[in-house]
């Protein structure tokens, strides 16, 4: 039963119900639904329990609806700890200030009193490059605002990392979903996949929400994450956030619009690096190309035969459907990889691989290749350690592989290191000076993120490279193109 004002109304009761608002006493109040719709396109008529309903996400909306609609509210939404002073040691540079007060000015419910009260509650998406301290902008939101927060992260590596960072910084506990442990605090670090299942769960529990890499929002089971929590004010960081399948415009919706962008060439030179673009064109030898060009035929022909022409992931996948039943998709799919696997690994590539190490003997240089069996094959051609999504293994003193050569690479004891793409996000790589791209995907996203391993300020102010080898008049010039459009 809500309770009723001196004019008879009664005042609008909200409530926090399993990844959903529940409001009680619209129709004794002095508002009416479709008022509030505009605002809420998505509030719906709740014939359970006679009220309404709307999605956790659009609480700060509905708010906003109701204070303009002068309502009388009895908002029972968020069950929030208090949260004491929050003081983080960074200064902010000038570009990371205008990044955070770009966000700050979003607000769009200031002064809301009442128990489970919300000062301010910004909402949108900070684009900058990897290597900019995106991360110290999140710690400050988190300072400037004081409230609990959620910050959801997209790796295991990432979850450490932000866990650690955190603790240091306002030396309170920390809690986590992830790697074994669910542990709720006011302030909480996530995987994407635990969030994903404690969302509806704890949706009311968080006035605010930071979503790391924010990119990877748009996949359709994340969004759900979004959608089921009650915070108002929400902020994404991202090196990229315009996906390839177009659905930012999602994560839009769902965490607020990209309200603030930095790219790498209005930071080069007095926050990154410095840094040259290089390409290198190498041929396959004679042997290289009557093998790539016999696979090649091989798989476009079936294409042909098929009428498949492979411009969309669907294409592919029903390609990959089609193989388990039908032999001659089966040989086109094998060969098909085994073209990609000579286009990307010939031995001229591995020859100019050669001469870029020799040129930069003292340079710390990462060398990304597109799959596992490459970076292995470097490793041993050069001597060099490989990190993969496979370097797991405990070392002696406790440490994983991975963190023993990140730790080798960053102290010196190793100045060359090869991976794949895991090192793309999610791990701090130490700083180097010269990055090699042996081969690669057609991502927009990955090369940028490629570039700003190797972005970090240098001491000496020293330039920054990144080399491109790319196999002449195959079909990694359409790949090494697309990338970079």
């Amino acid at each position: 039963m809500t309770p009723a004002l001196p004019d008879g109304s009664s005042a609008v009761e909200l409530r926090y119900q399993d990844g959903t608002i529940r409001i009680d006493g619209l129709a004794e109040s002095s508002v009416s639904p479709s008022a509030i719709r505009t605002a809420v396109p998505d509030l719906e008529a709740d014939s359970r329990t006679g009220g309404w309903r709307a999605p956790a996400m659009c609480y700060a909306d509905l708010r906003a609806a109701l204070d303009d609609l002068d309502a009388a509210i009895d908002d029972r939404v968020l069950d929030l700890a208090s949260v004491p002073d929050l003081q983080s040691a960074y200064e902010l540079r000038d570009y990371q200030a205008t990044a955070l007060e770009a966000w700050l000015e979003t607000d769009r419910w200031l002064d809301c009193t009442g128990p489970g009260s919300v000062r301010r509650a910004p909402a949108g998406v900070l684009e900058l490059p990897t290597g900019s301290g995106k991360t110290v902008i999140a710690l400050s939101a988190i300072e400037r605002l004081a409230v609990p927060t959620l910050v959801v992260v997209p790796t295991i590596d990432l979850l450490e990392q932000w866990e650690g960072e955190l603790e240091r910084e306002f030396g309170r506990p920390i809690g986590r979903f992830g790697g074994g442990e669910q542990r709720l605090e006011p302030i909480t670090v996530s995987t994407y996949d635990s969030a994903y299942l404690k969302a509806d769960s704890v949706g009311d529990r968080f006035a605010c929400v930071v979503f790391d890499e924010v990119h990877h929002l748009g996949a359709e089971g994340y969004r759900d994450i979004a959608r089921l929590l009650a915070a108002p004010a929400r902020l994404g960081v991202t090196a990229t956030f315009e996906r390839p399948d177009g659905e930012h415009d999602a994560v839009e919706e769902i965490v607020g619009p990209l309200v603030h962008r930095v790219d790498v060439e209005t930071l080069a030179g007095d926050h990154l690096a410095e840094y040259d673009i290089k390409r290198l064109e190498v041929s396959l030898s004679p042997a290289e190309r009557e093998e790539y060009e016999r696979k090649q035929d091989v798989f476009t022909s079936y294409l042909a035969k098929s009428n498949i022409d492979m411009r969309s992931g669907s294409d592919y996948q029903a390609l990959v459907k089609r193989s388990g039943n039908d032999p001659e998709a089966r040989e086109a799919l094998l060969a098909r990889q085994r073209a990609r696997e000579v286009m990307l690994g010939s031995e001229a590539k591995l020859e100019a691989l050669a001469e870029i190490l020799d040129d930069h003997r003292g340079d710390r240089v990462i060398i990304f290749t597109a799959h596992n069996d490459l970076a292995y094959d470097v490793s041993e051609r050069f001597l060099i350690p490989t990190i993969t999504h496979q370097t797991d293994a405990v070392v002696a003193d406790g440490r994983t592989e991975r963190d023993y050569v990140l730790d080798a690479f960053r102290d010196g004891e190793y100045t060359r290191l090869v991976t794949t793409n895991v090192l793309n996000e999610g791990i701090d790589v130490p700083e180097a000076s010269v990055g090699v791209v042996l081969s690669g995907t057609g991502s927009e996203r990955e090369f940028r993120q490629r570039l700003g391993r190797i972005l970090r300020p240098n001491a000496d102010g020293g330039r920054a490279t990144l080399y491109e080898i790319v196999s002449s008049d195959t079909g990694e010039e359409r790949i090494a193109n697309r990338r970079r459009e």
